[in-house]
């Protein structure tokens, strides 16, 4: 098994693609360059009624940079609704390493029924690099969590500068964030123009204004 170092992975980022696996325990890594991408619009951003009103009213709590590896472990966590994912232990192991480096970030949901003792319910992870983001995976334990991880994380990106953020592929769950499809070039095109932007991921920020900014960029999805 050819063991990847976390350089390769900034570089292939840089490139486009991205490290995926077969399954949670098959040991091979392979990259992939879609097609078709899926990218979330940060300028304007898009956001549905719902979404709107998740911001406003939530007994959530989202922190930043906090469980980083809690967060990976619970994407990759086999469960009713997910027998497998594309999370091995190499792949595991080289975020975990580019979040020591400063280049992986995640975002935690907790429930604090019990403040002695808070509960992660949800969380997103994925790489910054100069001005595109690359959104790795999020999972969620109870409802809106990781709705709420993915708004927080779209308020960050637009306060820090950022200009693409890459989803990878599209869904019926990111659609609702406005994620749309665009072609392999066009992508290709989006990122060479984002990698020459200087932006910062902001993790002591107060999240408020940037969430209140979101909000009144934002245009309305039905």
């Amino acid at each position: 098994m050819y063991h990847y170092s976390p350089e390769t992975l900034i570089k292939s980022y840089a490139l486009g693609v991205f490290p995926m696996a077969e399954s949670h325990d098959d040991e091979r890594i392979f990259f992939v360059d879609p097609k078709q991408r899926g990218i979330i619009p940060l300028h304007p951003p898009h956001l549905s009624r719902s979404m709107r009103r998740l911001i406003r009213r939530t007994h959530l709590r989202v922190t930043v940079n906090q469980a980083f590896a809690e967060v990976i472990d619970g994407c990759r966590e086999i469960t009713d609704q997910r027998q497998d994912t594309w999370i091995n232990p190499q792949i595991r192991q080289l975020y975990c390493a580019l979040h020591r480096l400063g280049f992986a970030h995640s975002l935690e949901v907790w429930q604090d029924t019990d403040m002695a003792s808070p509960q992660l319910v949800g969380g997103i992870y994925g790489v910054a690099l100069a001005g595109a983001f690359f959104g790795e995976s999020m999972f969620s334990r109870v409802s809106n969590a990781s709705k709420l991880g993915l708004l927080h994380l779209m308020a960050r990106l637009r306060h820090g500068g950022f200009t693409l953020f890459d989803t990878q592929f599209i869904n019926p769950h990111l659609v609702q964030f406005g994620c749309v499809e665009i072609p392999r070039q066009d992508f290709h095109d989006r990122l060479k123009a984002a990698l020459k932007v200087s932006a910062q991921f902001p993790q002591d920020d107060d999240p408020a204004p940037m969430l209140d900014q979101l909000l009144q960029d934002s245009t309305v999805m039905s």
